[in-house]
Formats: C-alpha cells, structure tokens, sequence
C-alpha cells in the first residue's frame, strides 16, 4: 500500500530549483532512506514531503493514511534543543499536543502513550531528571520518544544519529529498526552508508543538479 507517490516531482524555493525529476513511493512498513552529498536537497525533500514548503513542480499523492496529525516528526537537533529548560516527561508529554485538539488538557491517553514511549526507549528512570544535563544520546532518545507520541504509523527525521559516535549510531538505528519491524514507516535522512546497506528497504539517492532519480530497493 503506497503512503506516498511522487511523480516528476521538483523541489526548491522560490526560483531555485535544488533537484528535480523525482519519481518515486513509499509503501506502507518502509524503512526509506534519503541520501546525498550537501547541496543535493535532502532537507528540501524532506520539508516538501511534510507540506512545509510546496512543490516548484510535479505532484506528491498522499493516501488517505498520511494524515499530518499521525506523523511524528524529528528535525535535526539544535543547541537550543539540548539547553531546553524541561524535564524528559514534559517533552515527551508534549509530543501529544497535536491531538489535543480543544481540550485544555492532555487525555488519560496522551499519558499513557507518552509513559509507553519512554519505556519503550529505555528512558523511564529519566524521566524527572532535566533534558539539559542528558548526554547527546540520551537526548536523541527523549526526542525520538516525543516525535513517536505524535507518530501513529509513520515517523520522519533528519540525521537523528549526526554528531554521534559510530556506538550511539548503531543504537539508534537498532531501535529504528525494532520499531519498523513493529510496523512503523520511517523515513529518514542519513549520511551514514553501514546503516543504509544494513537497514533500508529502500533508497531515494540524491545529488547536485540531477536529471532524474528513482527510489531503489
């Protein structure tokens, strides 16, 4: 079942086209790689995708089950994020937030989600200790964990392992992979070709001024 279909689809801003004559889906328990030297558009696809800035041209079909409510979202992490002022549960909590719809407050749910999330990446007994004394990886699974608060079937991210060791790397590719295997559809964008050739079940290459690219499995 395709999520998505691009067809012929380019991607930029305003006038500059970053890369162009893209075809290809993403199938529904995919586990997709978008890879790429700097300057191929990685994060341009990436932002087009989710609807944050719109196509120069082409078209991206989206089924019924690519509902922006259900998909969680990991950007690259910023020095903001690492200082931010909170306690793992409330960053986690806060994944939640898209689903609260009128409520003032978060549902039995959301806490329910958000304490399985935790568990679910190890991060339980951090739960009251604050985001900003975490080490970098620890930090990456408190987001990981807020982004799959707000995923219901399909997670997006940014180099989620950049700026890590090659044992942190692995360890967050192992926990993307138990999760794909549990039925969640990633996304994600990487530079790193060990974790490609071990885990992706498809790849959408990238570069500088190309004149057609297609997904390959």
């Amino acid at each position: 079942m395709s999520l998505l279909e691009c067809k012929n689809l380019c991607v930029g801003y305003s006038s500059k086209t970053v890369c162009e004559n893209l075809n290809f889906c993403v199938e529904k328990g995919d586990f997709v790689f978008i890879v790429g030297e700097n300057g191929s558009g990685k994060s341009t696809l990436m932002k087009t995708i989710l609807r944050f800035i719109k196509p120069l041209s082409g078209s991206i079909h989206y089924s019924s089950e690519w509902n922006e409510k259900g998909i969680g979202y990991l950007p690259q992490t910023s020095e903001i994020q690492k200082s931010f002022p909170a306690t793992v549960w409330e960053i986690v909590l806060s994944g939640n937030q898209a689903a609260l719809g009128w409520l003032p407050f978060y549902s039995k749910k959301a806490y329910q989600k958000a304490k399985y999330n935790l568990e679910r990446l190890g991060m339980t007994s951090y739960a009251k200790k604050s985001f900003k004394e975490l080490s970098g990886g620890q930090q990456q699974r408190v987001l990981l964990a807020r982004a799959l608060c707000a995923a219901s079937s399909i997670l997006v991210m940014d180099e989620p392992a950049k700026g890590f060791d090659s044992e942190i790397t692995e360890k967050m590719h192992q926990i993307l992979k138990e999760l794909n295997s549990q039925g969640l559809t990633i996304i994600t964008i990487s530079h790193n070709k060990d974790a490609v050739e071990k885990y992706a079940s498809k790849v959408i290459k990238l570069e500088k001024n190309p004149e057609s690219k297609e997904a390959t499995k």
